[in-house]
């Protein structure tokens, strides 16, 4: 019995696709169905490190938790992570393929699209429902030739299309109008259906509009679902939006640099969610505030992020900060910087050659091209407390501050802690998220007796959450249909 595949496209980025899979995903799990999540092609420099030792968008490893199964490469077969404007590294099935420009990157779809087929295939054989997300928006018309994003992957793999649409961000009518009049007509015939995103208000306010659209489509509005205040998904790739203001009651103030090519930013979100700390990302040409603690957060291009903050003054700040007793943390790319030198000679991040680093450390860090993929377990060098985690990066560190770590896991040391204790770096992503290392980094940090949070718990209420609106605001005889009517034998999930 073929599974049943269900393609989620949007009008626009940013339109509810990811938080719609993640909902679908625990809804159908919820009623005992193996679901799986699957993206043909995401372009995003937060990542996850997978079951199989791969790598994929940070998006497919929440909706892979939201279907209770273990995150794998098939869910997201093609990544692409840019480095810069113009070129970004591909991604294959979890390991890194080559570094391309867009030009010789639309050149490789053909190819491409094997790679995503085969994902796919392998996905089939093993659950009862796929549930995809699409990349940006299927009206994109320059970027139709050999698409393997939108309708390309649906018509190749003839499943159904649910098209959803911000209202927040207002003209909700016209970008479906707008999608659909760009669309060729079998693609059209394709979509099932409307799901309107991020509704507040009176929806008898509403109805008049879904009447319309209803009637002018002759296509289903399947549901309106309605804009969750304070819910935590971790992000695809965008930085959350700053406060001007200070946060109640914080008694920690922690600056970040918002580098132009930030990576894994989701590193922060148990500190930005913490009720006692302001986080605050400080963007280009805006001053440096006063802070407790500076985290130079990941990159997919150490040194041009290195130079950016140098030419925003940053260099002078951190150290001003340092001098008056602030601390400082570097994970990945934000560590290397902290070290005396970053050498790139095959520009595997950019143009060959080398850059400075700040110094604090005294470490050389050479750029090389295996990229290390690996889920961590061990414990903080300077406190009984447990971390979890893991690493991707294709720097090598060397030098003397190494001898004094800042983790140790898996048996080996991780990173530098400065001799006076203030500047501590690391290769390990997702260094907030044990509560135990919470509260000890906190406390290192300068906030004693910190208020535990559990993380892994905040995540979760949010994918519950996002279900729960499925299951109240979707169509229910809809969602019906996306139940097998009898199971499929049982097979284990890769």
């Amino acid at each position: 019995m073929k599974p049943l595949t269900l393609m989620v496209q949007g009008t626009t980025s940013d339109a509810g696709k990811s938080t719609l899979v993640t909902g679908l995903c625990r809804w159908l799990a919820r009623r005992g169905v193996r679901v799986a999540p699957f993206k043909p092609q995401n372009m995003a420099l937060n990542s996850a490190v997978t079951v199989d030792g791969g790598e994929i968008g940070r998006a497919q490893a929440v909706q892979a938790q939201a279907a209770g199964v273990a995150a794998h490469t098939d869910m997201n077969p093609v990544l692409l992570k840019p480095s810069s404007d113009c070129s970004a590294q591909v991604i294959v099935h979890g390991r890194v393929a080559e570094t391309l420009d867009a030009p010789c990157y639309h050149a490789r779809k053909p190819m491409l699209r094997e790679a995503v087929l085969a994902s796919y295939r392998r996905l089939c054989a093993t659950y009862e429902v796929i549930v995809v997300e699409g990349a940006g928006s299927p009206a994109e018309i320059n970027l139709r030739a050999h698409d393997i994003a939108n309708m390309g992957f649906a018509e190749a793999v003839d499943c159904p299309v649910i098209l959803v649409a911000d209202i927040d961000r207002g003209g909700v009518f016209a970008h479906i109008k707008g999608t659909l009049a760009l669309l060729s007509g079998s693609e059209r015939d394709r979509i099932g259906g409307f799901v309107i995103n991020r509704f507040r208000g009176d929806l008898g306010l509403l109805e008049p509009g879904l009447d319309w659209l209803e009637a002018d489509t002759g296509k289903r509005v399947l549901g309106v679902l309605p804009y969750l205040h304070g819910l935590h998904l971790e992000a695809e790739d965008a930085l959350p939006g700053g406060r001007d203001r200070g946060k109640e009651g914080a008694r920690l103030r922690i600056v970040v640099p918002a580098l132009p090519r930030i990576s894994n930013h989701t590193d922060l979100d148990p500190l930005r969610l913490h009720p006692e700390v302001d986080l605050r990302f400080v963007g280009p040409d805006q001053p440096v505030p006063p802070a407790d603690l500076v985290i130079l957060p990941g990159t997919k291009n150490t040194r041009a992020d290195l130079a950016w903050l140098r030419d925003q003054g940053w260099e002078p700040a951190l150290a001003r900060h340092l001098r008056y007793g602030g601390k400082l943390i570097g994970i990945c790319g934000g560590f290397q910087m902290l070290g005396m030198a970053i050498y790139d000679p095959k520009g595997l991040e950019d143009a060959p050659g080398s850059s400075r680093g700040f110094g604090w450390l005294d470490l050389e860090t050479a750029l090389q091209e295996e990229k290390r993929l690996a889920r961590v377990r061990g414990r903080l060098a300077f406190a009984e407390a447990s971390v979890t985690g893991y690493e991707i990066h294709m720097g090598v560190s060397r030098g003397r501050a190494l001898a004094r770590p800042a983790l140790h896991v898996e048996g080996r040391s991780d990173g530098a802690l400065s001799e006076d204790g203030q500047i501590l770096g690391t290769y390990v992503h997702g260094l907030f998220e044990s509560p135990e290392a919470l509260c000890a980094l906190l406390a290192w940090a300068g906030m004693k007796q910190a208020t535990s949070i559990d993380y892994a718990a905040i995540r979760e209420t949010g994918i519950e959450r996002i279900a729960d609106a499925v299951a109240t605001h979707l169509d229910a005889d809809w969602l019906q249909t996306l139940v097998p009517s009898r199971p499929l034998s049982r097979r284990s999930a890769p």
